[in-house]
């Protein structure tokens, strides 16, 4: 177990002039109020905030930081209370320590669950980045003492860190952190391919350890030939890199060969283009196996060259070449720029390393379904992106497939708002084109230009799609605002009343706010999408005992009901969908449509996830009503003399009606015939299929959509 002695000699080496008093009285009221509780491993509970704190300072942390370790399972695992902490250590403290309370109840299990706990995570991020940079450690110690725990927790816990925390430690830039998160959620995930991975490393270790101390005294020597400052590392990539290599490429452990990677840290950026040229003229560089980080920083602002060589023994070297001070950066990520001082102004490149937390923020506010909002900042976590370029020579990273529409929106939202066309070397492209790393893109707009539902099918980066969804959204409101005051003036027309005069009457608001809406607007909406019904606005103006006749109109034929019933809405158009035709008995869900009612589909049917969820409405059977529905059914059975007749009888003995049928042969003699029928509901469908399987040559009988 780490000593507190340990931490406090850890954080004078980094920072000789900090003041150790808060972590000392910290760690006195940590072991006052852990006393006498044992993990799991057997160990004292104390152990755990011990070594989470001792790897906040391998991040190289502040104090207050440092301090939070050693307290953050306090107001969750003991009797202590914000109130106490807040006493003791000040606001600062207590408000990191409310925010990993929080984040240690989150369960990442369901999709719901997990965007709500993401997003819980995002907010924790915004208020004060140190609240993840804390769980982060925790996660890791955990990780280190998961083997005590059951089976099925421990793959659960593994998994949710290869999910969640690994690519967020990569997101902030801590490479050292992912690496240890993500060997050892490999190993609980999938024992078997990592004990096969490390079992093979252990015996290639001598050799490839010879063959890193030739390569980095070759390069040393070159080094020093070329007048250039600098030194050489080498090492054994991590397992689960390697891992991942094995499933991208389909191969086996024995068919890798560049197991290892070697760093060349130099003093400045010149001296690192200059390595490189180097490195190119010893060994002959792999085409496409060259990036630069350097002039095209990821979006976490890693900076290196990277490239892959052939290097001696027919073997491929990977190299990175970096600054001091990028190495550092590379190591410690975010930590690394933490200023945590009141009033100081950040630099430009420290605001840009908290551009990509603030789009998170904004997701988090924008993107309200889970699934959308889990892609959007999985997107962000596992970032493969292009490089492209501005006319001016600015550099956008995007999404691995983005088009020019995701580019036109990284420059500003109203440039991709109103994007007609865009041009690369001064030809046109068409919007769809997939961009690739050095384009010079010329995005060209229009004002008479907006985005359309179409973009979705073919944008990728999220801020595109979180735009073009939250454009569209707003044109659907202003459409139902508009259908909505026109259904309003005719319902109040017909008793009689000018809907203008009560829609600016101050007492309409209350109308609004007796149906539970905020404003007047959003009735209004509702009644343009057709969740509520004109007449119900109309019958909480009109006295309750005073009577108003209608005007009275031309007598209407009534058209003949569908017998489906929509909570709150009682004179709407229905549709049955013909991709489905739901009849009674099935479960089912409707949706309103523009201008054409409400269209009611199976629970299950595979088109009803396609539609904008806010539109689903609850609909039910009316049991009231006793109709035929049409429904389609196929019978696939061996060709004979006859056949049409024997089913088309025995659908007519289960007093089914046959409104249409057809039929095809194969060459194989077996024949396709299709029927469309009315039924009462789905147990009688049943007694129809119970009738034709009775027939000896029929092979099988399923329902089918018209469409």
């Amino acid at each position: 177990m780490v000593r507190i002695e340990d931490i406090l000699d850890r954080i004078l080496a980094y920072n000789p002039n900090a003041d150790l008093s808060l972590i000392k009285k910290a760690y006195i009221y940590c072991a006052k109020v852990h006393k006498g509780q044992i993990r799991l491993s057997g160990e004292p509970y104390l152990s755990h905030p011990l070594e989470v704190a001792a790897i906040l300072t391998k991040m190289r942390l502040d104090v207050v930081s440092i301090a939070c370790g050693l307290l953050h399972d306090t107001v969750e695992d003991t009797k202590a209370t914000s109130e106490e902490i807040e006493k003791l250590f000040g606001k600062e403290v207590s408000t990191i320590i409310d925010g990993l309370t929080k984040l240690s109840r989150l369960s990442f299990s369901s999709i719901e669950r997990q965007a709500e706990n993401v997003r819980k995570m995002i907010l924790a991020m915004a208020q004060d980045i140190r609240v993840v940079l804390i769980k982060l450690a925790d996660r890791l110690h955990n990780m280190i003492t998961l083997g005590y725990l059951p089976t099925d927790k421990q793959r659960h816990v593994a998994q949710e860190t290869l999910d969640i925390y690994a690519p967020l430690a990569a997101r902030l830039g801590i490479g050292w952190l992912r690496t240890q998160l993500e060997d050892l959620a490999l190993y609980y995930t999938d024992q078997e391919t990592y004990q096969h991975i490390a079992h093979g490393i252990a015996k290639r270790k001598e050799e490839e350890k010879k063959y890193i101390e030739e390569i980095k005294g070759l390069l040393e020597k070159k080094l020093i030939e070329h007048g250039l400052r600098g030194r050489v590392e080498g090492r054994i990539k991590n397992i689960y890199s390697i891992y991942l290599k094995m499933q991208r490429q389909k191969i086996d452990l024995e068919q890798i060969y560049d197991l290892v990677a070697f760093r060349i840290i130099l003093k400045t950026v010149r001296e690192c283009y200059e390595a490189l040229g180097m490195v190119h003229s010893l060994w002959k560089p792999i085409p496409r196996k060259f990036k630069d980080y350097i002039a095209m920083p990821k979006p976490n602002m890693y900076q290196s060259l990277h490239t892959k060589l052939m290097g001696p023994y027919g073997g491929r070297v990977e190299i990175q070449i970096r600054t001091e001070e990028m190495h550092r950066i590379a190591e410690e990520g975010i930590a690394a720029h933490w200023r945590y001082k009141e009033g100081e102004e950040a630099d430009e490149r420290e605001v840009q390393r908290f551009v990509w937390l603030k789009q998170l923020l904004e997701w988090q506010r924008e993107l309200k379904d889970p699934k959308e909002f889990l892609k959007a900042v999985k997107t962000d976590l596992f970032p493969k992106d292009v490089y492209v370029f501005t006319p001016k020579g600015d550099v956008k990273a995007l999404p691995v497939g983005s088009t020019p529409i995701d580019f036109a929106y990284s420059i500003h939202t109203e440039v991709g708002d109103h994007c007609m066309g865009a041009k690369i070397d001064g030809k046109l492209i068409p919007l769809r084109y997939k961009l690739n790393t050095g384009n010079v893109v010329e995005i060209v707009t229009s004002p008479k230009q907006h985005p359309s539902k179409d973009w979705l099918k073919f944008v990728h980066s999220p801020k595109a799609i979180s735009c073009i969804k939250h454009y569209i959204r707003t044109q659907e409101c202003d459409q139902a605002l508009s259908l909505g005051k026109e259904l309003c003036e005719k319902a109040f027309k017909k008793y009689g009343l000018n809907f203008y005069e009560y829609l600016n009457n101050p007492g309409f608001a209350e109308i609004a706010k007796q149906f539970s809406f905020k404003t007047i607007d959003d009735l209004l909406m509702a009644i343009g999408y057709g969740k509520l019904s004109p007449k119900q606005v109309v019958n909480r103006i009109l006295p309750p005992k005073e009577t108003i006749e209608e005007i009275p109109k031309p007598p209407l034929k009534k058209e003949k009901t569908i017998g489906i019933k929509i909570k709150g809405i009682d004179d709407v158009m229905i549709k049955m969908a013909r991709c489905c035709l739901p009849i009674p008995g099935d479960k089912i869900i409707g949706y309103i449509t523009r201008g054409h009612g409400v269209t009611i589909h199976r629970a299950d049917c595979h088109n009803i996830w396609r539609l904008d969820s806010e539109r689903l409405i609850e609909v039910n059977w009316d049991k009231d009503e006793n109709l035929p529905y049409p429904v389609k059914i196929q019978v696939m059975c061996l060709d004979k003399i006859g056949l049409l007749s024997q089913i088309s009888g025995a659908i007519s003995q289960a007093k089914a009606n046959i409104i249409k049928a057809t039929s095809k042969t194969d060459l194989a003699k077996k024949a396709n015939l299709l029927f469309v029928i009315e039924v009462s509901d789905n147990r009688h469908l049943q007694k129809v299929i119970d009738a034709i399987y009775n027939i000896d040559t029929v092979l099988e009988v399923q329902r089918i959509g018209l469409t």
